[in-house]
């Protein structure tokens, strides 16, 4: 009995594992990037490199000005929107809609980046998806339907927690082998790696699977929601108060009674800083000036907000200022999934912790192949599901860093002025995704594992020179001014690629074996 349910954990673990283990490979890889997300966004546009770190104290001053300038340049739109600079994204951005035409649902949606403290705009501001290309990828999976991706997800994130529950079932030595690796042992070192990089996060692997299912579980089980509101228009006015548009009145607005407002907020929001300024309809009597505040390292996902009306001054209402208990859990579960409230020595454990979720999906796939090329006997040939297999794993596990760089390529190559710029950086990513997986459906033998490992290492090694001729900065420079960010870049680049180098070596230092169909497939199994 106990064997035969020990045999079921076995199969299921390997079976829900491996049905979807290359799209949770990309899953996570851009789950980890997007831990880095800002400052990926901060790379991406050198324009802002020269910015100084922001002084939260100033923050009164600088709204006030971006008010005056949408006041000149759009006083009749339809809403201003004012992001303020944070220790992670050092501009400043104003963005403003204008009024739709009849017919038109929404009107066309205006932005521009400033330096926070002269108003001044960037030069050569680059349209660039940045690393929220890599925060969308990973639940939005692109090109696609966004809740049709979202289903997709969802279904492959209940299969991982399902493959985490079942992989701590089968595993009777679960400790002792967090710290047991042989390496050069074939077959063996395969399982190695994937018990270690499994069990050395598993609290992380566990709490951030589960967590990506609470961040959609409206649209997973919507029938509690459904049961307490008559649709979904009055769920989300209530989960999203300040929504809900103000009727104009058609009076115009004689002025903005935003130093009323503003001291109201930092009186009464414990001396947190500005995130998010929204005013809407700000030419009309009914307009309403709506303060975002920076939750920084609360674990809770909507930060407190107030609503105040642009005539007066009053407050008209409050929006998660005070939680309730099952408010308290579930923002902090979304804040734990996203690594809000991560500082930089805690995002930097988020990272190792998601690679070390990425090497687990990887050995796991590359384990299941391997062992099923060890049972071929004599003259037989391999099946087209482990062909397929093998070449799934070579073209996504090798395919997707390769990916990356090319996307950093584009953004640093492609023409400022180029129309759809940041649409470009994407097909970049793909068409480079695409053609490894293509290779590799023709070829995945060591050979093209090792060639595979060479590229990366160079497209990673020449990233630095590449931004170094392309923008005014450098690594040494960049350690001299103290720009830790672009110098932690570049330092990841070069580390990456050193990393495939020895990969590369690794692969090519391969003894070669007698020429026969038993002895070929087990030096592959070996290596």
């Amino acid at each position: 009995m106990r064997e035969s349910f020990f045999r079921s954990m076995t199969w299921l673990h390997t079976w829900v594992g491996l049905l979807v283990c290359w799209l949770l490979f990309l899953i996570f890889f851009a789950g980890t990037a997007s831990f880095f997300r800002h400052e990926i966004s901060l790379w991406a546009q050198p324009a802002t490199h020269h910015l100084p770190h922001y002084d939260s104290t100033q923050q009164n001053e600088t709204v006030k000005k971006s008010i005056e300038r949408f006041q000149d340049i759009a006083p009749n739109a339809e809403s201003w929107r004012v992001e303020m600079p944070t220790e992670r994204r050092p501009s400043l951005l104003l963005m403003y809609s204008e009024k739709p035409a009849e017919g038109e649902r929404r009107g066309k949606r205006h932005s521009e980046y400033l330096d926070p403290v002269t108003l001044e705009a960037l030069p050569e501001f680059r349209e660039t998806r940045g690393g929220n290309f890599f925060y969308r990828l990973h639940f939005d999976l692109h090109y696609m339907n966004a809740i049709t991706a979202r289903w997709i997800v969802c279904f492959a994130t209940l299969f991982m927690l399902i493959a985490l529950i079942s992989g701590v079932v089968i595993h009777k030595r679960i400790f002792k082998d967090l710290f047991q690796f042989r390496n050069g042992k074939g077959l063996r070192s395969w399982l190695d790696a994937h018990n270690v990089s499994s069990v050395v996060a598993l609290p992380f692997h566990i709490m951030i699977t589960y967590t990506g299912l609470v961040t959609l579980i409206f649209m997973l089980l919507p029938q509690p929601a459904e049961q307490r509101f008559e649709d979904t228009k009055t769920l989300r006015a209530e989960r999203y108060p300040f929504l809900a548009a103000t009727p104009e009145t058609g009076q115009p607005l004689k002025s903005i009674a935003l130093d009323t407002a503003l001291d109201h907020y930092f009186t009464n929001s414990g001396d947190a800083p500005l995130r998010r300024i929204v005013i809407s309809s700000p030419g009309d009597a009914s307009a309403t000036i709506k303060l975002y505040a920076n939750a920084q390292r609360a674990v809770q996902d909507d930060p407190p907000s107030w609503m105040y009306s642009a005539a007066s001054g009053e407050l008209l209402k409050t929006h998660n200022v005070t939680l309730s208990g099952a408010e308290n859990l579930y923002g902090g579960m979304i804040a734990l999934h996203t690594g809000r409230l991560a500082e930089p020595l805690l995002r930097w454990l988020y990272f190792v912790a998601g690679l070390a979720g990425c090497a687990m999906i990887a050995t796991g796939a590359v384990m299941w192949a391997k062992r099923l090329r060890q049972k071929l006997k004599g003259d037989d040939k391999p099946g087209v599901g482990l062909r397929l297999v093998e070449s799934l794993n070579l073209g996504t596990i090798m395919g997707l860093p390769a990916a990356t760089a090319m996307f950093f390529y584009a953004n640093r190559l492609l023409p400022t002025e180029l129309v759809g710029r940041a649409d470009k950086e994407v097909l970049a990513f793909f068409v480079t995704w695409g053609v490894f997986t293509l290779a590799a459906l023709f070829k995945s033998d060591r050979l093209a594992w090792l060639l595979s490992a060479k590229v990366n290492a160079i497209v990673w090694g020449l990233l630095p020179v590449v931004n170094m001729l392309t923008t005014d900065g450098n690594l040494v420079s960049y350690l001299i001014n103290g720009q830790w960010v672009l110098f932690g870049f570049d330092v990841m680049a070069i580390g990456i690629a050193i990393g495939f180098l020895v990969q590369a070596k690794k692969l090519g230092n391969t003894k070669a074996a007698p020429a026969t169909p038993r002895r070929q497939a087990k030096r592959e199994v070996n290596a």
